[in-house]
Formats: structure tokens, C-alpha cells, sequence
């Protein structure tokens, strides 16, 4: 698919809505002073996988699907006697997700996703870094409608880190605000 002739619906709504809403909300006297999403980044950290490689292997899949990519394997830097992990053994699945396929998961997180959680009131606003970054934390890989819960054999987490070009939290919060993204009150 050539990105030339497909826009996806979320790109042209940060080009249409976004941008005059938040040069507007901020000040910002240039259009490329106005903070953008850079990427998208998914992680599971899998500790069960030192006793079962399985693990890693239905982890690796279930990501694939969620992020329309191919998911990497995560490995260990060094030798944890306590937790019977060597140095290189997977230890969790990644993936980082730009351009359209980016902004394809916002959409499916935001209209799909996040309203299938139980008792979802909003995320936190508690995991921006400082950096205008923001991280949210997901208890059940089954919220996303691509999962297939027969075939799940076990109910993992992940972490969905956004980057994005922000100098600051507020700066961020507005960006992912105008997104969609529901804050809790």
C-alpha cells in the first residue's frame, strides 16, 4: 500500500484539527513548533518465559496481530542467578510502530480498544515522564478485537509507550487529548 494515495483518518485529523487547536491552545507562532507523534511503541515483558519458551513464541503472535508488523523477541543483557536467567534468553516481545500503521493503532486503541476495558473511567494521567512522553500501562492483551480469546492461552499485559515531539507533559497531555485519548477527571 503506498502511503502517497492512503491517509489515514487520524493523520488527517492531527493535519486539520490538531494543529489549529493546539497552535491556538499553546501560542505557537510556527506550524513546526506544534508537537507531533513520532512513534508508537508496544513491549510485554514475559518473566514466565525463562521456564517456558512457548511463552515468547504465542507473545510474538498475538503482537504481530495487534500491530499489523512483525514483533521482536526482547533478550536479557546479563546473568540473573536469582530469577535462573542467563545472559540472552527472551525475556519479553517489542515492536515500534511509525508513520500510517502508527496512526492506524491510535485509532484502533481509541475507538476499539480502550472502551472494551471493565470499569474504564480513563487512563491515568500519572505516566507522562517529563519529556513529553507518555506511558500506559494495559492489563489483558484481550481488549484488542484482533485477539481471538478462544485461542489465548494465557491473559498477558503490555505497555504502550507514546513518543512524541512535545518539550513538555502539558504540551503532551493536549496533543494525545485532541487525539481522543481519554484522562481520567
Amino acid at each position: 500500500m503506498s502511503t502517497s494515495t492512503y491517509t489515514p483518518t487520524y493523520k488527517t485529523k492531527y493535519l486539520d484539527t490538531i494543529v489549529p487547536a493546539l497552535r491556538e491552545k499553546f501560542g505557537y507562532k510556527n506550524i513546526m513548533q506544534v508537537p507531533k507523534l513520532e512513534k508508537i511503541v508496544l513491549s510485554q515483558g514475559l518473566g514466565a518465559a525463562v521456564a517456558d519458551k512457548r511463552i515468547i513464541e504465542d507473545a510474538l503472535q498475538e503482537m504481530t496481530i495487534i500491530a499489523g508488523q512483525k514483533a521482536v523477541a526482547t533478550k536479557s543483557k546479563k546473568d540473573v542467578s536469582n530469577f535462573k536467567l542467563r545472559k540472552g534468553m527472551p525475556i519479553g516481545v517489542r515492536t515500534t510502530l511509525r508513520g500510517y500503521k502508527m496512526y492506524e493503532f491510535l485509532e484502533r486503541l481509541i475507538v476499539a480498544s480502550l472502551p472494551r476495558i471493565r470499569d474504564f473511567r480513563g487512563v491515568k494521567a500519572s505516566g507522562f515522564d517529563g519529556r513529553g512522553n507518555y506511558n500506559l500501562g494495559i492489563t489483558e492483551q484481550i481488549i484488542f478485537p484482533e485477539i481471538n480469546i478462544d485461542k489465548v492461552n494465557r491473559i498477558q499485559g503490555m505497555d504502550i509507550t507514546f513518543v512524541t515531539s512535545a518539550q513538555t507533559d502539558e504540551e503532551a497531555k493536549g496533543l494525545l487529548q485532541e487525539f481522543g485519548i481519554p484522562f481520567e477527571k
